[in-house]
């Protein structure tokens, strides 16, 4: 199973130009609001029409502007799960699921589809009930029976748990994991939550102003991600421009200086440090600092602070340290390992 997707479009000002494959398995297009992330899911799935560009799905061509092809939604065999599910509200469970096979002629196979979704989806017992008798979860369910009753080739899924509340959310999460076991082809889903990305797929788009910033196996794009909009994405707020000088790294804003013990990429731009890496009296690229504020979470302290050397119209540095009691941490210095300096570029 394989996705080639290179396009362009032009939305105003705005620019959506991505190229990326996918190779099996759940892919995440990971971005901040107004990336192009959803944009990206609808030229796939036929409901916008780029401007320029090819896309390619199992061999068969779904887009291509020179050849003018733009096949039809409903010959795309193109799952779509809307961000607020787009359920019938005058059709029962079973009757929207039903929706997404109403082209088959034999009824004793529709109907056996629909029964066998129902009890795939865990939704047995609900068939007579409509969207708002349902909870979120069900609904959620409902949802991706009718995306699934029709054997798409492959399953797009906008931002599914976007309205939804934290309990709620890591409910759903959950499920939604389990029940894509069921489906062995290709997914895509848009997010711009990183730990939705981290649970729910093994690979990573990351989208930046319309563009493909970085991509890679989710694993590498958190532990070192290559970018500062990957990095931003990632969660890190330490973040200062760098530039390589001669054998050393050079940080500016941070009066920090260091040999660089991660290959240093080609448009090196920035240096970034996470939360945890550093340590109270280390030598190792250790400065004096000042303790601006502490904030007490459950199982941690949260100290924002700035170096002694550091430059005055740039922003705080944040340490984040576990609890270990009640009295929080008093630290004169802190210090990092250059192998925990993450290394950004362009």
């Amino acid at each position: 199973m394989s996705l080639s997707v290179h396009i362009e479009k032009k939305l105003g000002a705005f620019t959506l130009s991505v190229r990326f494959e996918t190779r099996g398995g759940v892919l995440g297009i990971l971005g901040a609001s107004g990336s192009g992330k959803s944009k990206t899911l609808q030229c796939i799935a036929g409901i916008e029409r780029p401007d320029a560009g090819r896309i390619v799905l199992n061999g068969r061509v779904l887009f291509d502007s020179r050849s003018r092809t733009d096949m039809r939604v409903q010959d795309r065999h193109v799952g779509y799960l809307f961000q607020n599910y787009a359920l019938f509200p005058h059709m029962t469970v079973e009757e929207n699921i039903y929706s997404g096979i109403r082209y088959l002629k034999d009824k004793r196979e529709r109907q056996r589809r629909v029964d066998d979704m129902i009890g795939r989806m865990h939704l047995t017992g609900l068939s007579d009930r409509k969207p708002g008798q349902l909870s979120g979860g069900q609904q959620q369910r409902t949802a991706l029976a009718r995306c699934l009753i029709n054997e798409p080739d492959i399953l797009l899924l906008d931002e599914p748990f976007s309205a939804l509340d934290t309990w709620l959310r890591e409910q759903l999460l959950a499920e939604l994991k389990q029940l894509l076991t069921y489906y062995d082809k290709d997914v895509l889903i848009v997010t711009h939550n990183r730990d939705e990305a981290y649970q729910l797929c093994q690979r990573i788009v990351v989208l930046e102003d319309g563009r493909v910033d970085s991509a890679g196996p989710v694993q590498d794009i958190f532990s070192a991600p290559p970018t500062r909009a990957a990095a931003i994405l990632m969660g890190c707020r330490n973040i200062a421009p760098a530039r390589f000088l001669g054998e050393e790294i050079v940080v500016p804003d941070w009066n920090l200086r260091f040999r660089p013990e991660r290959p240093v990429p080609p448009g090196l731009c920035a240096v970034a440090i996470g939360e945890r890496s550093f340590a109270p009296g280390r030598e190792e690229n250790g400065q004096a600092v000042a303790v601006e504020t502490i904030l007490e979470r459950p199982f941690s302290w949260l100290v924002q602070f700035r170096y002694q050397g550091q430059k005055e119209d740039t922003p705080s540095l944040w340490w984040q340290v576990d609890k270990t009691s009640h009295e929080p941490p008093r630290v004169l210095s802190l210090g990092v390992s250059s192998r925990d300096i993450l290394l950004l570029h362009t």
